[in-house]
């Protein structure tokens, strides 16, 4: 009986966490993706100081990833855009945590200290569905 009564409160529990879990507004995740092309993309130092840059910003807390690239040697298709020089891809819990990324004082160095780098950046960011 001792037994049984467990197990009917222990499943009990089981369906109210799941439930109360399914009835909780969920977060939806947000990609930050960001590409620059260089004033001067013939410049290896010029990209290895922007790389270096964006390096930095992974210590801003609310960043849950980054990677940060140069163009893959992939197939030349042409759908595939190969007139960018560096890109980072970043990942966020919320738009909430990439509005703290936005006004946060590493990248505002960041942009201080490397805006001097690009011509031209083009920002994508998706919201998860």
């Amino acid at each position: 009986m001792i037994r049984r009564r467990f197990i009917g409160s222990a499943a009990l529990f089981g369906v109210a966490g799941i439930m109360g879990f399914a009835m909780r507004p969920k977060k939806k995740p947000l990609l930050h993706h960001v590409f620059f092309w260089l004033k001067n993309p013939q410049s290896e130092a010029d990209k290895q100081q922007l790389i270096s840059g964006l390096k930095t910003l992974a210590a801003i807390p609310t960043i849950r990833q980054i990677h940060v690239g140069v163009l893959a040697s992939t197939e030349k298709r042409e759908v595939v855009d190969t007139s960018w020089s560096v890109s980072e891809l970043m990942f966020f819990d919320d738009e909430a945590g990439q509005k703290i990324y936005q006004d946060h004082p590493l990248h505002q160095d960041f942009i201080k200290n490397c805006s001097h780098l690009w011509e031209k950046v083009v920002v994508y960011d998706a919201i998860d569905v």
